[in-house]
């Protein structure tokens, strides 16, 4: 792997996981004994990669304090939203300085707990020499990334209202969900407009019209997602 560095997007509200959220954020929420945020810490660590930047929001202090306490084998930057929730994009912008010597940037979300292999998805990135590589599965949900056949992006669409966006012509789409784990090239960031609060997705697919965007299929093995409640209980 390249010079790569990981941010770790766990500033959500994690509403979704009332009452398990009411005096706790989202990362710090503990799943098999261990907080979400743990889970993903040590995936990426133990993938080599030994800078990780960390955004938070909702109970900023309780993370930070979470940190300093439980220390680990790389360093750990916080990018402090705590003024207001930023999303993906904006986050990602928002934490731009501390991420300035990395020539990668690994993404993951906090709630996303999978076997999937990092150091591949790293790998497939830098062969492709992709402006962004997301890791997409076949999995039923209501919004999918398109692919044509070599997997490169080429649109959006919403199966739940038919909204649909084609950035790059295909004879066929392949409708893939998203695994909340991307990797991006670090001059992505420059094409973020800003850092107000904006998703990652809609700038993904404009990017796609003039730049190389790739999926990367892991259809085998375990991916779960954490956003809710009932996800704690199965």
């Amino acid at each position: 792997m390249k010079n790569i560095s990981a941010m770790i997007f766990a500033a959500g509200l994690g509403t979704r996981l009332y009452p398990l959220t009411a005096d706790k954020p989202k990362a710090l929420v503990e799943y098999q004994g261990m907080p979400l945020l743990e889970h993903v810490l040590r995936k990426i660590i133990n993938t080599g990669i030994r800078h990780i930047v960390v955004n938070v929001h909702h109970f900023p202090d309780l993370i930070i304090q979470y940190l300093k306490e439980h220390p680990h084998d790389a360093e750990i930057m916080v990018s402090d939203e705590r003024d207001y929730l930023r999303d993906t994009g904006g986050g990602l912008k928002f934490a731009e300085s501390l991420l300035a010597d990395s020539e990668n940037i690994l993404l993951h979300n906090v709630d996303i707990l999978s076997d999937l292999d990092l150091g591949q998805l790293i790998t497939y990135h830098e062969n492709h020499e992709a402006l962004a590589t997301l890791a997409v599965r076949q999995r039923k949900t209501s919004r999918y990334f398109l692919f044509d056949e070599e997997m490169s992006l080429c649109g959006w669409r919403n199966s739940k209202t038919g909204e649909e966006i084609i950035s790059q012509q295909s004879s066929t789409y392949q409708e893939l969900a998203f695994s909340g784990i991307h990797v991006v090239r670090r001059e992505l960031i420059n094409m973020i407009p800003s850092a107000e609060k904006q998703s990652i997705t809609p700038i993904y697919v404009e990017l796609s019209k003039t730049q190389l965007l790739k999926g990367f299929m892991h259809n085998e093995g375990h991916w779960k997602d954490m956003g809710k409640f009932e996800d704690f209980n199965s």
